[in-house]
């Protein structure tokens, strides 16, 4: 117990030395705290974590069918079969799922096992022939001209001619080719339209070019 007091306790015999305040003990106190109660930066890494956690717990959630929406209807098959003559084998556009007249149409074509030229292109590997692309491009086109908007005439409208055209990869059966055609240049006097399109199957482009188009008057 001796030894505990004289931690604590003073002897009378010693003289005592009075600290000012500005030499106190304090600077050393609030350094230690400094230390002791410094805050620690949040693991950014832990959030990340747990965001794609609850992304991915909720897509697990929502069934793969119920994911996905499906492309608008602008026009259906009946109104594009008023608008085209083209028929069966030959009309390959089956819904416009976005159109601006006298400028541009977006729309699909389903590519599917039954269609009659996979039988012969190829046996073992289906693959939608690129002049057919084309084509189906071209009919993309047709919509976007034989509209009183740009006044072309259905019984006497022609795919003229083709410029800078690439196929970028193939396109296969249970593809949904999705063409983008858009009119660049329009001289009515001599019938001439020059197009721009694009065909798409997801985020690729698969083909691509310019277009020329002739258009005659009613007879």
């Amino acid at each position: 117990m001796a030894a505990s007091s004289s931690v604590f306790t003073a002897s009378p015999s010693r003289n005592l030395v009075s600290i000012p305040l500005h030499q106190s003990l304090s600077p050393p106190l609030i350094r230690s705290s400094s230390v002791a109660f410094r805050p620690k930066r949040r693991s950014s890494s832990l959030v990340l974590c747990s965001s794609d956690e609850s992304k991915s717990t909720t897509e697990k959630e929502i069934p793969i069918e119920l994911r996905y929406e499906a492309f608008p209807t602008v026009m259906d098959i009946n109104k594009i079969q008023e608008i085209l003559p083209h028929r069966f084998p030959f009309l390959l556009v089956d819904r416009v799922i976005e159109y601006t007249a006298g400028v541009s149409a977006v729309a699909i074509k389903n590519v599917t096992i039954n269609d009659n030229f996979f039988p012969g292109h190829f046996p073992e590997r289906p693959i939608m022939p690129g002049v057919l692309m084309v084509e189906a491009m071209a009919q993309v086109g047709g919509i976007v001209m034989l509209q009183p908007e740009v006044g072309g005439s259905r019984s006497n409208f022609f795919f003229a001619g083709i410029d800078k055209v690439r196929f970028r990869k193939p396109v296969i059966a249970g593809d949904t080719l999705v063409m983008r055609m858009t009119l660049v240049k329009l001289q009515k006097r001599f019938g001439i339209a020059k197009m721009e399109g694009k065909a798409y199957v997801g985020n690729s482009v698969v083909c691509e070019g310019e277009f020329l188009m002739a258009m005659g008057k009613e007879e």
